[in-house]
């Protein structure tokens, strides 16, 4: 494939949803990794949000001409093996990844090695201050299905991080930030693609699950789906810095 070329986006109402998994239901870490284990679990997030005019950096100002899709990323967290022991400054593993934009999906299917995502039937994602709702239904494709409100709360949930992260402000950290992520391409490869995602904690917002979710995916493995670690970002700009195969 041609370079990947610099992608930016405005990206806004940033949901994460987070849950522990047995770590048998793993994919197997990348060379020169291992997942990040705690008693027997690891985290999985469940992270979706809207593009705001997500394009070629070279387009400039004709960026704003270029649509806002929804988009939704599943993803492991893994660690590099020499790093020391507990949290560290992870790298994603993607799982899955989801997009409401038929553009956008071919687009990625044709020009990334890295982003190769399902294209949701119906795909809904309203969330503001208040909280809201996202629904994903695949219809006929292959995309995962996920049904989940939300709602604001005081704080973060300190119990679903305690014994793995020193509180629950590091756990946000280490499921916010950073700056790379591994896919695995069609042909089998691992993709590496560097990310720039400058947030700013402080404007995190703490949420809780309002309701029953509905994800047959994480259901499959076991996750109890009411034991959850929310928050969100308002907004932040969301860059793709460089894509190689490994």
């Amino acid at each position: 494939m041609l370079p990947v070329p610099a992608l930016i986006s405005d990206v806004r109402e940033v949901v994460y949803l987070s849950w522990w998994v047995d770590v048998r239901h793993a994919p197997p870490p990348p060379p020169g990794h291992r997942l990040f284990v705690h008693d027997g679990c690891t985290p999985y997030t469940i992270l979706t949000y809207r593009h705001g005019h997500f394009g070629p950096a070279l387009a400039g100002p004709l960026r704003g001409l270029f649509p806002s899709p929804l988009q939704s990323n599943w993803r492991w967290y893994v660690v590099p093996d020499d790093a020391a022991a507990g949290p560290s400054t992870p790298r994603v593993l993607f799982d899955r990844n989801v997009i409401d934009s038929v553009v956008h999906a071919v687009g990625a299917r044709l020009w990334s090695d890295a982003m190769q995502p399902h294209l949701a039937a119906r795909f809904e994602h309203a969330v503001d201050a208040d909280g809201g709702h996202t629904v994903i239904e695949p219809g006929q494709g292959s995309a995962p299905a996920l049904q989940a409100q939300v709602r604001p709360t005081e704080g973060l949930a300190a119990a679903w991080a305690a014994g793995a992260f020193t509180d629950a402000a590091q756990a946000m950290t280490f499921l916010a930030c950073q700056e790379a992520a591994f896919a695995v391409a069609p042909d089998g490869r691992l993709a590496l693609t560097h990310i720039d995602l400058p947030i700013a904690l402080a404007d995190v917002q703490p949420l809780r699950l309002q309701g029953p979710v509905s994800c047959p995916h994480l259901a499959a493995m076991g996750v109890d789906l009411a034991d959850a670690f929310c928050f969100r970002v308002p907004q932040v700009p969301f860059r793709v810095v460089s894509e190689r195969l490994l």
